[in-house]
C-alpha cells in the first residue's frame, strides 16, 4: 500500500487577505472553481496505483474544515492528525509515520502539501510509481521538477548519479539569487524542490533516530499519549511542545546518503504568493496576459492579477499589478513585490488587527457567521447553520442577542434564569419569527430541518468578543 500524507499547515500570508490564518489558501478555490487546494491533493491520488485513504495533519484550529472538506470528496476513513502546535514538517511526518508504523512499518508514505496544484495527475502518478521503485530499495525519495525559469523563490535540487527511476541526490540548495539561478538552469543539473517525497514508514523513522534523534523521542512520547476524539487524532501536547521546530530537509534529507530524486513536469505551482497564481492563471487571458477572478473589468491593463471576492473592481491603463479585493480588505501590488505581502500581514499581527487572523465570514463545525455591522455597542450577524448542526449550549456575561429567522427552521434551547441550567426548555422557531435571549441565559441553536438555517442576530451589551462564552456542552468537543 501507498499511504498518503497531506500536511495542512501553514498560513499561506503571502496570499493575502484571501489566506488568513484562520482560513488559509489551502482550503481555498484558488486554481479550480468548485474544488479547494486541499480537495485538488486528495483527488489526484485516485491516479496512484495502490493508494489507500489519506492521512492529514494539520492543527487544531483547522481540524473541522480538514475534516468537512474530506467528506465533501467521500473519504470517510480519513486519519486527521492535530498537531498541539506548529513545529514544521520532519516532526508532523514523524507522528504520521509513527501511526502507519504500528500496523505496516513497511508500508511506503506518499507526503504532499495540501497547498499545490498539478496539473497533469497522470505525470504525477507516473513519477510515484519510478519513485517506488527506489524506496522499495531503502531510499528517501523527494521529487524534483524539472525547472523552466531562473526561479529564486524555490530551493533546489543537484542530482547526483543516476539509479533505476532516478538520481541520487548531490546536494540540497537554498533559494539561490537570480544570478546563480540563472546558473542552475543552464547546467540542467538542478531540479526544483517539491517537498514532496515518498518513503517506507520504518525508513523514515530509522533515519529520524540517526539523524534527529530528540525530534523521534518527542514525537514518540506524544504519539504514546495520543487519544481519538471523532474524526481526530491528539497527541501530547506538552510532550510535542518540546519537540524543535525542523524541516525533513534539514533534519533528515541534507544528511542521509539514501536520498534519490525523480524529476517530473506534472505542471506543478506551490502558489506561494499572488505573482504564483498569475503565472497559473494568465494563459486564459494569452492577448494581454491578465488574470481575473470574479467581477472585473479591464480597460488598457496588461500582465496584472485581478482578484474580486465582493463587488465589481475596475481597472484602466495598468500594468504588472496584483489588486485582491475582499468584504474587509484590499491589496494593490507591484507583481515584483508580491512575496512582500507577508510583511503586511507581520505589520497587521503586530497592530493585533483581526485581518489578518479571520475573514469577515468565519467557519465552525456547525456552519459559518458573517459580520455586517460592528460597532462598541451593537454588532449585527448573518449566522447559518448546516442541516444537523448545533452550536454549544452556552451563556454570555456581557451581552443579549436577538435571532430574526429568513430561512428553515430552528430549534431554540433556553434557561429560565442567570446561568440556569436547571430549567431549560426548547421550542421551534420558523421563517419571519423570533426570540430574544437575554444578558447571561443559558442557551442553545440548533438545526433540525433538511435545510441550512439562516438567521439574522444582533448582539447588545458592553463587551462583543467572540471570547465572551461560557460552553456547558458541546457536540465537536470544543473546551
Amino acid at each position: 500500500m501507498v499511504i498518503p500524507v497531506i500536511l495542512s499547515g501553514g498560513s499561506g500570508s503571502r496570499l493575502w487577505p484571501v489566506s488568513r490564518e484562520h482560513y488559509p489558501k489551502q482550503f481555498l478555490n484558488l486554481h479550480k472553481d468548485n474544488v479547494s487546494l486541499l480537495q485538488e491533493a486528495a483527488l489526484r491520488l485516485k491516479g496512484v496505483t495502490n493508494a489507500g485513504d489519506p492521512i492529514i495533519v494539520c492543527n487544531e484550529e483547522h481540524r473541522f474544515l480538514v475534516a468537512e472538506q474530506m467528506h465533501q470528496l467521500g473519504f470517510k476513513k480519513s486519519q486527521i492528525i492535530l498537531e498541539p502546535c506548529g513545529r514544521n514538517t520532519a516532526p508532523a511526518l514523524a507522528l504520521a509515520a509513527l501511526a502507519v508504523a504500528k500496523t505496516d512499518p513497511e508500508a511506503e508514505l506518499l507526503i504532499m502539501p495540501a497547498d499545490h496544484v498539478i496539473k497533469d495527475v497522470k505525470a504525477f502518478a507516473d513519477a510515484v510509481e519510478k519513485g517506488r521503485l527506489l524506496s522499495q530499495q531503502d531510499k528517501l525519495v523527494t521529487f524534483g521538477i524539472a525547472p523552466t525559469s531562473p526561479h529564486t523563490g524555490y530551493g533546489y535540487i543537484k542530482r547526483g548519479q543516476a539509479l533505476e527511476g532516478g538520481f541520487s541526490v548531490e546536494a540540497f540548495v537554498e533559494k539561490p539569487d537570480l544570478g546563480v539561478a540563472e546558473s542552475y538552469l543552464a547546467s540542467g543539473d538542478y531540479l526544483w524542490n517539491s517537498g514532496i517525497f515518498l518513503f517506507k514508514a520504518s525508513n523514515y523513522l530509522a533515519a529520524l533516530k540517526a539523524y534527529a534523534p530528540d525530534i523521534l523521542t518527542n514525537c514518540q512520547a506524544a504519539y504514546e499519549q495520543r487519544s481519538e476524539d471523532m474524526d481526530f487524532l491528539r497527541v501530547a501536547e506538552e510532550a510535542f511542545a518540546q519537540c524543535r521546530s525542523e524541516s525533513i530537509d534539514y533534519a533528515v534529507m541534507e544528511h542521509t546518503n539514501q536520498a534519490a530524486v525523480v524529476p517530473m513536469s506534472p505542471g506543478w505551482s506551490d502558489i506561494g504568493a499572488w505573482d504564483a497564481l498569475h503565472e497559473l492563471r494568465s494563459s486564459e487571458d494569452k492577448e494581454n496576459g491578465n488574470a481575473i477572478h470574479g467581477d472585473v473589468m479591464l480597460h488598457e491593463t496588461n500582465d496584472s492579477l485581478v482578484y474580486s471576492e465582493s463587488r465589481l473592481v475596475a481597472a484602466v491603463g495598468v500594468n504588472n499589478l496584483i489588486i485582491v479585493e475582499t468584504d474587509d480588505a484590499v491589496l494593490v501590488a507591484d507583481r515584483r513585490q508580491a512575496q512582500n505581502t507577508k510583511l503586511i500581514v507581520n505589520a497587521l499581527k503586530a497592530a493585533g488587527r483581526k485581518e489578518c487572523q479571520s475573514h469577515q465570514q468565519v467557519y465552525r463545525p456547525w456552519g459559518h457567521y458573517r459580520t455586517m455591522v460592528l460597532t462598541d455597542s451593537f454588532q449585527v450577524k448573518e449566522i447559518v447553520v448546516k442541516p444537523g448542526g448545533q452550536l454549544s449550549l452556552q451563556m454570555h456575561h456581557h451581552r443579549a442577542e436577538h435571532w430574526v429567522v429568513v430561512q428553515g427552521t430552528a430549534q431554540v434551547t433556553q434557561g429560565e434564569g442567570h446561568g440556569d441550567v436547571s430549567n431549560l426548555h426548547s421550542f421551534l422557531l420558523s421563517e419571519d419569527e423570533s426570540t430574544y435571549i437575554p444578558l447571561g441565559t443559558v442557551h442553545r441553536l440548533e438545526n433540525p430541518g433538511v435545510i441550512p438555517l439562516k438567521l439574522i442576530e444582533v448582539q447588545t451589551g458592553s463587551y462583543l468578543g467572540e471570547d465572551d462564552i461560557v460552553r456547558y456542552n458541546d457536540k465537536y468537543g470544543r473546551e
